[in-house]
């Protein structure tokens, strides 16, 4: 399985977002600046995010977007799927209910499931709380959000 730009971004957006609407209503512009992802991408997934019931957003001169729920209540599976959809990474009809002629026989179903499962798993168990406090660690180390380099995965400056 292979996330494209939307849950990767999204990801990346929704932890700002966690991290910075704790004292008020976080703007798209401010995300797009801290995250360098542009505006308009950025409109496009907090939109899927707001019809998936994880994000809100509030009106007027003091608006923007806040979580709908705490951080610790939205997995990282909650968020990709709300971009993403199915994420599955094999699509194996011997695993569905219709099943396939073969499937009787077919012990590389054995092999799909495990990983599919493997992938729920692990998305479902990080929680959106765990991801902002490494953030904050990782901005702790390189002095700043504005001095982390997320493309490079390093501090800049």
């Amino acid at each position: 399985m292979k996330l494209s730009t939307k849950g990767r971004y999204g990801l990346r957006a929704l932890i700002d977002l966690a991290q910075y609407s704790e004292e008020e209503a976080v703007s798209i512009s401010s995300i797009s600046a801290r995250q360098n992802i542009s505006e308009s991408y950025l409109e496009q997934l907090v939109a899927r995010l707001r019809k998936a019931g994880l994000v809100m957003s509030i009106r007027g001169a003091q608006g923007g977007y806040r979580l709908a729920r705490p951080a610790d209540s939205i997995s990282v599976g909650d968020i990709l799927r709300a971009l993403e959809g199915d994420l599955k990474a094999v699509e194996c009809s011997a695993l569905t209910e219709n099943g396939c002629q073969g499937a009787d026989l077919c012990v590389t179903k054995y092999v799909w499931q495990k990983i599919n499962e493997s992938i729920e798993h692990t998305v479902d168990g990080i929680m959106l709380d765990q991801l902002v406090a490494e953030s904050r660690k990782a901005q702790d180390r390189c002095g700043s959000a504005e001095k982390v380099d997320y493309h490079h995965k390093s501090c800049s400056g």
